[in-house]
């Protein structure tokens, strides 16, 4: 009976020491990451800004530290990224999308940037059931995509949000007698111009604004001149585009070079990106533009040293920047919370947890995040938040004389 006994308890500790092999030898080297994105071509400017950057931040953070944590296997795993450069070609990125999950398989994708290539490729996320998190995508379509895509969530907002935000203000510098009701409307011709153009005029409209001029212009346009001295010759009080970079830039050095001085310009996506200061020097101060930070909020002194010491000096811009980097923040804590690379386990996660981020604490609602700014300010050579004006941390905007 003894040895017998005893044999059981060799067995037994021998199995236990061969399960505990096997464990060891199914943890992964590495998880593998992979993104389809604009590293050339004319959407280039805002992905290789915005989002390229942000990503390699947190895979070196991530890394740095050993990797993610999966308590499946009682250790971290370390990172191992592949990145793709879809030339700012859309339907490649969405065919080289659907071969990273289904041919390479990798554990995560993350998103392009931009509005239009997010949109395009969300189907594809959604039929291999890979969280896709969208730091830099607005739509007033959010509510109906977040129930067809249902692993899909949004770190940016509404336009009709945005839209209402900047009418908010403007309004307010109309009733205190700081400006006119005349607007000059530039938009570029593309997903992203047209989902604001949709609620701006009637927005306008309520709000008591008169559009003066109305001008729209295709993507990758090479000289708006023309258009810059038709707008200034309707002499508006406020100049409203909601532009693409390069385009931003474009339409800020020809109102210069045709001394058109609106009391509010605001222009759209790239006024909040440090070239944009570094092209125009102190001439930003006083230039308004889509979305917008705290400079001064919790953690985002030391993030920006962070991102410039993994981007040779290149600072985050300051909107969408703090927004994707959050994105990936509730990203890793969904994953370790998780303890696996269970992707459906995942999304249950970021549906329903609070994250801490550099945004503060976020608890997405409707797979969407709902407190967010949509108007900032160059003021003494900082981009601040302006609107919506209860933001912590919202700036008093400076109106043009």
């Amino acid at each position: 009976m003894r040895r017998w006994l005893a044999l059981l308890s060799a067995a037994a500790a021998a199995a236990i020491v061969f399960a505990g092999g096997l464990a060891a030898q199914e943890a992964p080297k590495s998880i593998k990451v992979g993104y389809v994105i604009s590293m050339s071509g004319p959407q280039a400017a805002g992905a290789m800004l915005t989002t390229v950057p942000n990503y390699r931040l947190w895979v070196d953070e991530v890394n740095k530290a050993g990797g993610l944590m999966l308590k499946k296997y009682g250790k971290r795993i370390p990172i191992e990224v592949i990145e793709i450069d879809d030339r700012s070609n859309n339907e490649d990125m969405v065919r080289l999308v659907e071969r990273l999950m289904s041919v390479d398989k990798v554990d995560i994708v993350l998103s392009p940037w931009g509005t239009g290539p997010n949109l395009q490729v969300a189907p594809t996320f959604a039929k291999y059931g890979y969280p896709l998190l969208m730091g830099t995508a607005a739509t007033d379509a959010i509510p109906e995509l977040a129930k067809r895509f249902d692993s899909a969530f949004w770190f940016l907002g509404r336009p009709t949000e945005g839209v209402q935000a900047l009418v908010d203000m403007l309004s307010e510098m109309k009733k205190k007698g700081q400006i006119k009701d005349t607007v000059a409307l530039f938009t570029v011709q593309h997903p992203f111009g047209s989902e604001f153009l949709t609620p701006a005029k009637p927005a306008l409209a309520k709000a008591g604004f008169k559009i003066v001029y109305e001008t729209t212009y295709p993507l990758g346009v090479s000289d708006l001149s023309a258009q810059i001295k038709a707008a200034k010759a309707a002499n508006p009080d406020v100049m409203i585009a909601f532009s693409y970079p390069p385009d931003t830039f474009m339409l800020a050095e020809q109102a210069m070079a045709n001394d058109f001085k609106p009391k509010v310009m605001f222009l759209s996506v790239g006024v909040a990106f440090p070239p944009f200061k570094g092209k125009f020097g102190e001439k930003v101060n006083g230039i308004f533009g889509l979305g917008a930070w705290d400079p001064t909020g919790p953690g985002v002194k030391e993030y920006v040293e962070r991102h410039k010491a993994v981007n040779k000096g290149q600072e985050p811009d300051r909107w969408a920047s703090s927004n994707t980097y959050a994105a990936l923040q509730v990203l890793q804590q969904a994953i370790e919370r998780v303890g696996e690379i269970d992707r459906a386990k995942i999304t249950r996660e970021m549906k329903t947890g609070t994250f801490k981020t550099i945004l503060g604490d976020i608890k997405l609602e409707g797979n969407r995040l709902t407190k967010l700014w949509w108007v900032g300010q160059w003021q003494n050579g900082e981009y601040v938040g302006i609107s919506p004006a209860n933001m912590p941390g919202a700036r008093a905007p400076i109106v043009g004389k």
